[in-house]
C-alpha cells in the first residue's frame, strides 16, 4: 500500500535531510581532528537543543514543500500552496536565526549586569559572555545562509515549472489551418532548388 504523496514527500524530506547531516558531519570530521561525538557535542553546547530541534522541523517542512514543488507538473495552481509553506518555513528559519542572535546577546548583557566587575571576575565573565555571544553569532552565521539557500531552490524549482507550463501551453494551442498551409509554402520555397 503505497503512502499519500505529502507523506511520501515528508519522507523524503527527512531523507535529504538526514543524508546532509551525515555529509557535514563526515565532512567536518575529516575537515577537523574531532570524531563525530564531539562535532555533536560542541553543537550542543553552541546552539543547545532547542534551537537545533526547531531549526529541524522548519528544515523538514521546507524541503517537503521544495520536494512537491521540484515534482509537480500538473499546473501552476498545484505548487503555488507548497510554494508558499516553503517559503514562510525558510523564512522562518531567518526569524529563528534572528531570535537566537538577540536571545543570545541579552543573555550576555544579563551576565554583565548580574555581577560584580573586579580583577578576580573578569576572567569568567568575559567566559560566560563570550558562550552568550557565541549563540548569538553562530546562529546568524548558520541560519541566514541556510535561509537563502532554501528560498533559492523554492524560487528555481517554481520557475522552472512555470517556464515548462508556458512551453506546454504554447505548444498544446491548436494553429489555424491558414498558418500551416503558410508555413507550409515557406518550407517548400526552401527546398526549391535554383534554376541555373
Amino acid at each position: 500500500m503505497a503512502l499519500p504523496a505529502p507523506l511520501q514527500q515528508g519522507s523524503a524530506a527527512l531523507s535529504y535531510l538526514l543524508g546532509g547531516v551525515a555529509l557535514a558531519l563526515a565532512l567536518a570530521t575529516l575537515a577537523t581532528s574531532l570524531q563525530v561525538t564531539d562535532i555533536i557535542a560542541w553543537l550542543k553546547q553552541v546552539f543547545g537543543v532547542t534551537f537545533l530541534v526547531l531549526m529541524s522541523i522548519l528544515l523538514v517542512i521546507a524541503l517537503t514543500a521544495w520536494i512537491h514543488v521540484w515534482r509537480s507538473a500538473a499546473t501552476p495552481e498545484s505548487d503555488g500552496v507548497w510554494l508558499e509553506s516553503g517559503m514562510q518555513a525558510a523564512n522562518g528559519v531567518t526569524t529563528l536565526a534572528l531570535t537566537y542572535t538577540l536571545l543570545g546577546i541579552s543573555l550576555g548583557i544579563g551576565s554583565l549586569a548580574d555581577q560584580a566587575l573586579t580583577p578576580e571576575t573578569v576572567q569568567s565573565i568575559v567566559g560566560e559572555l563570550t558562550a552568550h555571544f557565541s549563540l548569538a553569532f553562530m546562529t546568524t552565521v548558520v541560519g541566514l545562509p541556510l535561509s537563502a539557500v532554501l528560498r533559492a531552490m523554492l524560487m528555481v524549482s517554481h520557475a522552472h515549472n512555470v517556464a515548462c507550463w508556458q512551453h506546454l501551453a504554447v505548444m498544446s494551442q491548436p494553429q489555424p489551418l491558414t498558418a500551416i498551409l503558410m508555413d507550409a509554402d515557406e518550407e517548400e520555397k526552401h527546398h526549391e532548388i535554383p534554376a541555373v
